[in-house]
């Protein structure tokens, strides 16, 4: 590798590019009957929880804001991933990528732990969905359960699959 080679790769990538993407978790949590955790959100729609991955972060260690949502405790090694979704629901400017998942057991019993964004937390039977869902919320519930009734929209959904041994 030449001196100039050289310079120009250990200049490269040193700073982010702009900011085009925010990743969120959607968490899909079921209670022994089968029911879906959903939040009614200030606004009037029910949404799963979830939030921002942070920097530095596995979507799978992402988990920990059922907790800060919820105070339900679930562990990252019980995450499963089942798909990506992409949406610009927000802002045409700023693509939002949220990555389905799913918990496989957690502690606790569902309390607000956010009362300003978060009304009351109910378990609910994935047959009878509210109207008043959040999009995003919907799409990774379709994600989860794909023969779901759910309103469709602009998204772009990734299945997540394992390649054969």
């Amino acid at each position: 590798m030449s001196t100039a080679e050289g310079a120009a790769a250990a200049q490269r990538n040193v700073q982010p590019p702009p900011a085009q993407a925010s990743l969120g978790a959607g968490v899909v949590v079921t209670d022994e009957a089968g029911r879906v955790l959903l939040g009614l959100h200030r606004s009037g729609v029910w949404e799963l929880p979830g939030g921002k991955v942070e920097p530095g972060e596995s979507v799978e260690e992402a988990v920990r804001e059922l907790a800060e949502e919820t105070t339900l405790v679930a562990d990252a090694a019980d995450v499963e991933v089942i798909g990506l979704v992409l949406d610009s629901i927000t802002s045409a400017r700023m693509t939002r990528m949220t990555a389905a998942t799913a918990v496989r057991g957690f502690r606790g019993v569902p309390a607000v732990a956010e009362p300003d964004t978060i009304e009351r937390w109910e378990w609910t039977d994935p047959g009878r969905l509210p109207e008043a869902l959040f999009l995003p919320s919907a799409q990774v519930l379709r994600m989860w359960r794909p023969e779901l009734p759910l309103p469709d929209g602009p998204f772009h959904r990734y299945t997540l699959g394992r390649l054969p041994a």
